[in-house]
């Protein structure tokens, strides 16, 4: 980026910043919500990770980050998203060992029906069967995001920057494959609480449902990302478009 004016640096870091926000609040939230699953209403039996609906965000910022910024932009803000996981991880599992409080214990003893109710336990389990699932996503998300981007500058030096289209979502394709399997394998089977282990045909039935949504999602997201270009060609004008895709593509 040495050979960009610093008007120019100033926008690229705008977009740079805007994206990294929405990339990382959007993962956060997904290991936060990813413990429920739930059943699709359109099709019956076909079951989903609620972290799943909100993972097409993350595939988008991905991509551009990758058009505009490159290898290293996508690499930078996939470390310290990482880094950003791992400290909720930590502050998640400290606060289910903290000594609950007597009023919040009793104010809470009993559901809507009247029925006798830990409140407690009800934490503990949603909140350490999402530490599972927020470590097996820091392997999941390495390898797939690496997997992405690597895929994603390969098809498009093939293509010699045409079909947008081709290189998102065939980088999108591959990448989530192994990333709808191994977060669950590692979360549900692996990690999960005590009793509350998947068995391994469940891990693989869930896993494919999300797969198989992940893979309509990322074809019909495409315009999305074709609007994306537009809008962030449109703010950098054309010259310092062009300028930035160049860089990324030889980073």
């Amino acid at each position: 980026m040495s050979l960009l004016k610093i008007e120019e640096k100033n926008k690229l870091n705008n977009i740079f910043i805007i994206l990294s926000g929405i990339f990382i609040t959007n993962a956060i939230i997904a290991e936060i919500l990813g413990t429920k699953i739930f059943e699709f209403s359109f099709f019956k039996n076909f079951n989903l990770s609620v972290g799943v609906l909100i993972w097409p965000v993350v595939f988008i910022t991905t991509d551009i980050i990758n058009e505009y910024f490159g290898k290293q932009g996508v690499k930078k803000i996939s470390y310290f998203t990482i880094t950003l996981i791992l400290y909720v991880f930590l502050i998640v599992f400290l606060s289910t060992k903290l000594t609950p409080n007597d009023y919040w214990i009793n104010i809470n003893n009993t559901d809507p029906s009247g029925n006798p109710f830990d409140i407690n336990y009800a934490y503990n389990t949603i909140f350490l069967q999402s530490t599972g699932i927020i470590i097996g996503s820091v392997f999941a998300f390495l390898i797939a995001q690496l997997l992405d981007v690597f895929i994603f500058q390969k098809i498009k030096k093939i293509t010699k920057g045409k079909f947008i289209w081709l290189r998102a979502t065939g980088s999108t394709l591959i990448s989530q494959l192994i990333d709808s399997f191994v977060v669950l394998i590692i979360a549900f089977y692996f990690l999960a609480p005590d009793g509350k282990e998947w068995s391994i045909n469940q891990v693989f039935v869930v896993g494919f449902d999300n797969y198989t949504f992940k893979f309509f999602v990322a074809i019909l997201i495409t315009p999305l990302i074709y609007l994306s270009h537009f809008i962030i060609d449109y703010y950098l004008g054309k010259d310092l478009a062009y300028k930035a895709k160049e860089l990324a593509s030889k980073d």
